[in-house]
């Protein structure tokens, strides 16, 4: 195994966990500007507030995309997995 190879690994492990976490990230990012502008205008600033939104819409993008996130981790370990009896022989 060369560092090109070592390299690489590297690389598609960084984009499978930006792929996995964005969606997730990109929900709660948009649900929190969007209390946020809420609470600025109604000058609201209870705690739970912000928490509670971003709470739901995380399970729920979780509970939307979870079994494509499962099944691109499974596939990303089946590879590796791969590429270790591959590197035996």
């Amino acid at each position: 195994m060369t560092i090109g190879d070592v390299t690489e690994l590297l690389q598609e492990g960084i984009l499978q966990i930006l792929m996995l976490v964005a969606p997730v990230l990109g929900a709660a990012l948009i649900i929190g500007l969007v209390v946020a502008i809420f609470q600025a205008t109604t000058s609201i600033q209870e705690q739970t507030l912000t928490f509670a939104p971003k709470f739901f819409v995380i399970l729920a993008v979780i509970a939307l995309l979870g079994g494509w996130m499962f099944t691109s981790v499974g596939e990303y370990t089946v590879a590796l997995f791969n590429m270790i009896s591959d590197m035996g022989r």
